[in-house]
């Protein structure tokens, strides 16, 4: 009981934390003042940072991962969100990805928070090596090619301010159109990669425990059809040159797909992932 009680502090704590960074990184749109980037992208990893003794804690408590109910699968994904977020910022020289990453991890947190606090429903299916290995990398890949996603949106709005001439708001507080390509490219590389591993370690968990590898479950469905257009995406990208805008559209179409797969397939269709984001 004392464990959880701290766990549920701490996870209060990291959500005023990632709160505090996304208000820097505001003013840092507005002001463009390097100390304000620097503060938010700090408190963005103390939150990260709280955040995963949260979900560590709640692990011990329950046994397995804190996968069980839509309030702490919620959880996990802004942990996803903002770890990667943290990991990739300095590596692609992009300071402005915080101003999407840090209100999108804000939404999913107090999203999370307010989700209906219902008994979890604990499980050995979210014990053993391959069902953790296979949670880590799906989370972890949905978090890069949703930040992707967000690169993609940044292209298209810089595109549009060089395209009408005018150094509008957007123009001085964006990179060049390549450097957003070229981060939009890692993330989606990056995060296809991990999409992919935790599918094969998905599939495996399935054959010990359904007795197959695939069992036609609607997840399993949208997943490969993220899965598919991502491999479309960069299979284009090195063959035909699909850069720049196009694969700006393409990141984001993913990204529509990516939350529809993450949350829409769970109410609207159902299965057996359902008893784990409920």
């Amino acid at each position: 009981m004392i464990l959880e009680t701290a766990a549920k502090a701490t996870l209060y704590s990291a959500t005023m934390l990632y709160i505090a960074g996304m208000t820097f990184y505001i003013l840092y749109l507005f002001r463009q003042n390097d100390k304000m980037q620097n503060t938010g992208f700090y408190l963005m990893a103390a939150g990260a940072a709280l955040h995963l003794l949260s979900i560590l804690a709640c692990s011990v408590t329950v046994g397995s991962v804190p996968a069980h109910n839509l309030q702490q699968t919620l959880s996990i994904s802004g942990l996803a969100l903002a770890g990667t977020f943290v990991i990739f910022k300095n590596r692609l020289g992009l300071k402005i990805l915080g101003v999407f990453a840090a209100p999108l991890v804000v939404f999913i947190m107090v999203a999370a928070l307010l989700a209906p606090a219902e008994p979890a429903e604990y499980t050995s299916l979210l014990k053993g090596f391959w069902i953790v290995s296979h949670i880590i990398l799906i989370f972890m890949g949905e978090a890069a090619l949703a930040l992707a996603g967000g690169a993609g949106i940044l292209y298209l709005l810089q595109e549009k301010q060089i395209k009408s001439k005018r150094q509008g708001f957007f123009f001085r507080r964006l990179p060049s159109l390549d450097r957003l390509d070229s981060a939009s490219y890692t993330l989606v590389a990056t995060g296809f990669a991990l999409l992919t591993f935790g599918l094969v370690t998905g599939f495996i968990y399935a054959k010990g425990v359904w007795g197959k590898f695939w069992t036609w479950d609607p997840k399993e469905i949208w997943s490969m059809v993220t899965w598919l257009i991502y491999a479309i995406l960069l299979h284009c990208r090195l063959t035909v040159g699909w850069q720049g805008r196009k694969s700006a559209l393409m990141t984001i179409f993913g990204l529509a797909v990516l939350i529809f797969t993450f949350i829409g397939v769970n109410f609207l269709i159902g299965g057996h992932h359902q008893g784990f984001t409920k």
